[in-house]
């Protein structure tokens, strides 16, 4: 057993971390300890780390925590890149201080662009969401997961890329995948696991070239490849545009009548440009339950 202590540059609001991942049923939370069990592949074994919150939004620590010693500074390094530990949110704070969106982000103050805790989960369970309410886009994860995945002291596991290479249409139809979705999935997993495609070194390259590579292959199009470049690369300016949340969220908050359109979003955004992104989280989050 291992554990280290990790101070924050403040501020940083665990406890957002943690209600924004309580909405996946497949995310290990405990909101009355403060932590969270997260999943981790390290050289293809499975292996969880807990987090736990030890500070405030003003003074923010976590508590890392793992069984094996082997595989700690892998680990370590792994939950900084996912909870973005080292990236300052106070420079952010000010550039949106002096715009339209300051409300809400003094409102949510100190949330942090936590990214997925795997590339390859990141880019399938948007192939998996695409087209569906999120109700119900979270029950078909939750099935796919446990029902192809591992499960390692309570905590599920996506399944690696061989795994789901190895399926057929016809394993995935019973969940209630449409026979389409699930071609894209393990049609996906058969280009990462080939190795056609590395998501490791995908994410070195420009934004428009990861689109642009990633829209090559089947099921994959601008918004599934955006998203990813967001939650699973941790891109800064971000805005998907053509996402109906993010419109939904926009007309709330600047109280239009309708939702606004693809180029209404593009003006409407460049005044946070180079923080787009986190527009793009902060509004979204002023629209969830609980918000």
């Amino acid at each position: 057993m291992w554990s280290i202590e990790k101070k924050i540059e403040g501020p940083y609001d665990f406890d957002q971390v943690l209600a924004r991942n309580a909405l996946d049923p497949l995310r290990a939370v405990n909101r009355s300890e403060r932590s969270i069990l997260v999943p981790l592949w390290i050289r293809k074994r499975p292996v969880v780390i807990k987090v736990r919150g030890t500070g405030d939004v003003h003074s923010p620590s976590v508590r890392i925590e793992g069984e094996e010693a082997k595989y700690r500074d892998e680990a370590v390094k792994e939950i900084e890149r996912i909870f973005q530990f080292n990236e300052p949110l106070q420079p952010i704070h000010d550039h949106f201080r002096k715009t339209s969106l300051a409300p809400i982000f003094e409102k949510h103050r100190g949330t942090p662009l936590v990214l997925d805790f795997d590339y390859f989960e990141s880019i399938t369970r948007c192939i998996i969401h695409q087209q569906l309410n999120l109700k119900f886009a979270y029950v078909l994860t939750e099935r796919f997961v446990r029902t192809f995945g591992t499960v390692k002291d309570g905590v599920p596991f996506y399944p690696l890329p061989e795994d789901v290479a190895r399926l057929s249409p016809e394993q995935l139809r019973p969940l209630q995948f449409s026979r389409r979705k699930a071609e894209y999935v393990i049609g996906f997993a058969e280009k990462v696991a080939s190795g056609e495609l590395d998501l490791q070194q995908l994410v070195k390259k420009e934004d428009g070239e990861i689109i642009r590579e990633l829209i090559r292959y089947r099921g994959i199009g601008r918004w599934t490849a955006e998203n990813f470049l967001l939650f699973g690369a941790g891109r800064k300016n971000l805005f998907p545009k053509a996402d109906i949340g993010l419109q939904r969220a926009v007309q709330k908050v600047f109280g239009l009548k309708e939702r606004p359109t693809e180029r209404e979003m593009e003006e409407i955004g460049k005044e946070w440009e180079p923080y787009l992104s986190y527009a793009s989280l902060y509004l979204w989050r002023s629209i969830e339950p609980g918000a």
